[in-house]
């Protein structure tokens, strides 16, 4: 079969002949239509990442069709187009995942090539109001994203909520799930671009962070947050305390932009606030997530497409960090 493999920490992504997985046990075969990139994949490839092993074909993220099955109870999935829940392994506790957890992608072969295997229970049949495009853009980031707000922050209808860094595939699906929970949404981003394509899919407003005193602003537009959803971390995550509501939840997803700074715990512990960290999802959660989006008919928006041979060129797209939306391999 084909693939994009990385041999290398800052190798490139290399187009090339690869043994075709074979399904053993509780594995399925599936022939991979489309895949998505996530900044994973881009991590891995930089070094950035635990557990790194190479030569390894990256990518959590697919929608295709199973064309061939280990266990016979599996028999139903032949022919039928999925998608994956790339939580391979997180174990019993609902609430954290295992020391043993791990993603499709590494140390796994991943999504990147004409075949992929994966186990049987972690199939879904996918979405019948999306492209094969479309699906593949969803797994990773909407579980990542559906855990974050629902079972993090435990978000209601009607609350208000601030989505960072709008433009992402976790934000994205972030601010799509809370505004079909009937919340008030707003965003921030470097790009006032990326803020009226979130106002056109129902967001109230936002804020480009770029500007001086952003938060104040936009304090004064909302009123103030119950939920703030953060993918950057960065010296301005004390603002987002300055943004809290009494009683808030902050979800912190990720550290694109670095460490925090210390802000001001008085106004932490005064307002009550709750800080708190998410990293994918169990697979209960991928299961409530996809039952969402098809009870919602949620869009994943998908920002540019790359054939597989060109997922080297797709990689550094992401690197530029312009996207809105998801990246796809048309495989």
């Amino acid at each position: 079969m084909k693939a994009a493999v990385l041999h290398e920490i800052n190798g490139k992504f290399v187009f090339q002949d690869f043994e075709k997985p074979v399904p053993t046990g509780e594995e399925v075969l599936i022939k991979v239509k489309h895949a998505a990139l996530n900044h994973r994949d881009v991590f891995i490839q930089k070094g950035q990442y635990a557990g790194l092993a190479f030569p390894i074909i990256c990518g959590s993220d697919l929608c295709g069709v199973v064309a061939e099955v280990a266990n016979p109870q599996h028999a139903h999935w032949i022919g039928q187009e999925v998608i994956v829940n790339p939580s391979l392994t997180w174990g019993d506790n609902l609430r954290v995942q295992a020391k043993t957890y791990t993603i499709l992608g590494l140390p796994n072969n991943g999504s990147f090539a004409e075949y992929v295997i994966v186990p049987g229970r972690l199939v879904f049949a996918k979405p019948s109001h999306l492209s094969s495009q479309a699906a593949a853009a969803l797994p990773l980031a909407g579980l990542t994203a559906y855990r974050a707000l629902f079972s993090r922050a435990k978000v209601n209808v009607g609350e208000s909520v601030l989505v960072t860094g709008i433009g992402g595939g976790v934000a994205l699906y972030a601010a799509q799930f809370a505004i079909a929970n009937a919340c008030k949404v707003y965003v921030s981003s470097g790009s006032d671009e990326k803020i009226e394509k979130a106002v056109a899919f129902g967001a109230k407003g936002g804020a480009n962070y770029k500007t001086p005193d952003w938060h104040k602003n936009l304090a004064k537009e909302s009123g103030g947050f119950d939920v703030i959803i953060d993918g950057a971390g960065g010296p301005d995550f004390a603002k987002l305390i300055d943004l809290c509501n009494p009683g808030a939840r902050i979800v912190s997803y990720g550290a694109t932009v670095g460490a925090w700074n210390t802000g001001i715990p008085g106004k932490v512990f005064w307002k009550q606030i709750d800080i708190l960290g998410s990293t994918m999802g169990n697979e209960e959660e991928f299961k409530q997530m996809v039952d969402f989006v098809n009870q919602y008919r949620i869009e994943p928006i998908v920002a540019k497409n790359f054939s597989l041979a060109q997922c080297e060129d797709a990689a550094r797209f992401m690197d530029e960090g312009k996207q809105f939306g998801k990246i796809v391999l048309d495989i």
